[in-house]
């Protein structure tokens, strides 16, 4: 069984327990705006990474580059990653990963399940930050959970 750890909008922030949270994961999944080119370079010495451009990013130069839609796949599941949700395609992947509205969900369209982690540093509605960890096998969906993340700060 592989965990995917699914974070978004972090904003220039990349906390200690958010790096905590996301030790040890097999994949991590950043659905944009990072806004800071240092934290896209810290984040992958934790591991392989996936990620794509939100509509803060436009400034910054990432290396690798960062496209707006990432479509791979892994262990047997077909993921499109897009910081909007309205650009995935969900008739033609398993797995769609979004972010943008800082509120995390969790929901099914079709045959694809549509992850969105809130965000790791500026949660809307009062809620705290949070971040989406999914465990996947033979080509299944096996679990996936909204983690909140104690601190955004610290």
């Amino acid at each position: 069984m592989k965990r995917i750890d699914i974070i978004s909008d972090t904003h220039g922030r990349l906390s200690r327990a958010l790096l905590a949270e996301i030790k040890g994961a097999d994949l991590v999944i950043h659905a944009g705006d990072l806004t800071s080119e240092a934290d896209w370079d810290m984040l992958q010495n934790y591991g392989p990474i996936k990620a794509v451009l939100g509509n803060n990013d436009s400034f910054y130069n990432y290396d690798p580059p960062l496209k707006r839609l990432n479509t791979f796949e892994y262990e047997g599941l077909v993921f499109a990653v897009s910081h909007y949700r309205e650009d995935l395609p969900v008739g033609a992947i398993d797995v769609g990963v979004c972010g943008h509205t800082h509120r995390a969900r969790v929901a099914e369209q079709g045959r694809c399940l549509v992850v969105n982690p809130g965000s790791a540093t500026s949660p809307r509605d009062s809620a705290k930050p949070s971040i989406a960890r999914m465990y996947v096998e033979d080509g299944k969906v096996v679990s996936v959970d909204i983690l909140r993340i104690a601190s955004a700060w610290e």
